[in-house]
């Protein structure tokens, strides 16, 4: 084992112990994020911080998220391995990929061609053969998919996509940032059940915000 790689895994066991510490107790999710090299995910001037409990930038204004909020979500969804997932910003993909070792199938979507493009070959070098991947608009849903049994957006939206909202079967978790401004943003859980639609406030966040639409030329 090279140096550096043994550097890399003992600052994922310490990432690993900081998330325990800071109340991720499913040890599936746990699993999943110590399977992901996120070391790929990020660009490599920052492959070094890859396992700091922070968000890195990506390119095209985005960012992968914290591995914390990465986990709080992905437990908080609450995954079976029998659940199709819709995803709405693929970034990098490692969010994604977490998803991937927990649920039956992933849809991800992502508006930024040259985001999914890097993202697509990373599931391929990790030979992660149960994620679709497309470009487009993920705050209109995947219309030509049954309803999901999760869905999971990375960006923060001004509200609740109401398109979401109905995309979800039955017994659906959807687990969304919401805010208009960067510090009023809330981590938002919405379970659907036989009466209509139960929210619940899982705390702060800070998340670049949820874009409709395809990208400007020359902006995000």
């Amino acid at each position: 084992m090279k140096e550096g790689e043994s550097a890399l895994i003992a600052k994922k066991l310490r990432l690993l112990m900081e998330l325990r510490g800071a109340g991720i107790g499913d040890t599936r999710v746990l699993a999943a994020i110590e399977k992901t090299p996120r070391e790929i995910f990020v660009p490599p001037s920052f492959r070094d911080r890859a396992y700091e409990n922070v968000a890195l930038p990506i390119g095209q204004g985005q960012t992968v998220s914290q591995p914390f909020i990465v986990a709080l979500m992905t437990e908080k969804l609450d995954l079976g391995e029998r659940h199709n997932v819709f995803e709405i910003g693929t970034g990098s993909g490692y969010q994604t990929a977490v998803l991937a070792r927990l649920a039956r199938r992933v849809f991800t979507m992502e508006r930024h061609r040259a985001l999914l493009r890097e993202a697509e070959k990373r599931f391929a070098e990790l030979r992660l053969s149960n994620i679709v991947a497309r470009l487009g608009d993920g705050t209109k849903g995947w219309r030509e998919q049954p309803p999901f049994d999760r869905i999971l957006v990375t960006a923060a939206a001004r509200g609740i996509p109401e398109a979401l909202k109905e995309g979800l079967a039955p017994g659906g978790i959807l687990v969304v940032p919401v805010g208009k401004e960067r510090r009023d943003q809330r981590l938002m859980r919405i379970t659907r059940n036989a009466q209509g639609f139960v929210a619940e406030d899982l705390g702060p966040v800070h998340f670049v915000p949820l874009v409709a639409g395809p990208p400007r030329p020359g902006g995000p």
